[in-house]
């Protein structure tokens, strides 16, 4: 199995809209962290390459 990752800022007032529309094109959440400065949150997808 071989997978692709992106990494993808998450802004705070749209977070459930963003992580539905990348896991809605088949990415799977892997982690979220504080960006750099920590003001905002990355998270890290990935899904299988078909």
């Amino acid at each position: 199995m071989k997978f692709e990752y992106a990494t993808v800022p998450l802004l705070s007032h749209a977070t459930k809209m963003i992580l539905d529309t990348w896991g809605s094109d088949g990415w799977e959440l892997v982690q979220v962290i504080p960006a750099p400065g920590g003001e905002q949150l990355v998270a890290y997808m990935k899904r299988e390459i078909k």
